[in-house]
């Protein structure tokens, strides 16, 4: 069941700046039994992606009952998307706009069931994302680079693919952030200038921290990730995995992927 402003209906006004311009928001997030997994953190990031657009955050109460209302049962999948709401033709935003609330359930897909392979391949993708620190960290509307991205390769044996930037500097995968284990330390690129912060990347750098593994967040190139001792990527959604392959590169197990996936849950909400 589709929530509009949280009324049952997947209709929305064709004026919305969110279908004209991509001005707003989204997040994604895992639900079970009818309830999101790691809510405050994905509410805070919701509202701090809100207000670097200037857009009015939906109320957290009232959100969190149409997520819980409107998920499947058992494991699924929530979209929560926030545009600046329907306005007449022009770039320039007319004053006394009401944001619109999208709520969209899905089922869980395969790839991120639990009985999925920890270990996936990953390629290197071509497009190079464009740099512009105003929107970076923010999960924007604007996703056609990824979508782009995606369309590069269509072979089932590969699960994900790395982007650079147009400076050359690996910023993550097109739907994951990456984290890179070397010499005992975790590494992350740094998304000051492009990429999406995800809420899963911030988990686990909290967790790493109370681990007392040093974290780094630097401007990468793709020989860090090839010297890495292990690579990983994560999102909302499918957790932590393991990459095994990168194009030609393979990494056997160094451990890293077990520690993190059980520590990506230990900070409860």
């Amino acid at each position: 069941m589709i929530l509009v402003n949280g009324q049952p209906t997947g209709i929305v006004d064709a004026g919305d700046r969110g279908l004209a311009y991509g001005d707003g928001v989204f997040r994604t997030l895992r639900t079970r039994a009818g309830q999101p997994l790691w809510w405050r953190d994905h509410y805070r990031k919701l509202a701090a992606d809100c207000a670097a657009l200037g857009l009015a955050c939906p109320d957290e109460a009232r959100l969190h009952a149409e997520v819980c209302g409107a998920a499947v049962a058992g494991e699924g999948v929530v979209r929560i998307t926030v545009t600046r709401g329907a306005g007449t033709r022009g770039y320039a935003v007319p004053p006394g706009l009401v944001t619109t609330r999208i709520v969209s359930p899905a089922p869980l897909p395969a790839y991120a069931e639990d009985t999925a392979p920890d270990d996936v391949t990953v390629r290197w993708c071509t497009l190079r994302l464009a740099r512009q620190p105003r929107l970076a960290g923010i999960k924007h509307l604007n996703r056609l680079e990824n979508v782009l991205a995606r369309a590069e390769w269509d072979d089932p044996a590969i699960f994900e693919g790395l982007l650079c930037d147009d400076g050359g500097a690996v910023i993550g995968g097109v739907m994951s952030n990456l984290l890179v284990a070397r010499g005992g330390d975790l590494y992350t690129p740094d998304l000051s200038q492009c990429g999406v912060a995800g809420v899963a990347r911030a988990r686990l750098l909290r967790a790493a921290a109370r681990l007392g593994i040093r974290t780094h967040i630097d401007r990468l190139p793709p020989a860090a990730i090839l010297a890495a001792d292990e690579v990983m990527i994560c999102n909302s959604v499918i957790g932590v995995r393991r990459v095994a392959r990168l194009d030609t590169k393979a990494w056997p197990p160094a451990g890293w992927t077990d520690t993190l996936k059980t520590a990506l849950d230990e900070d409860a909400d």
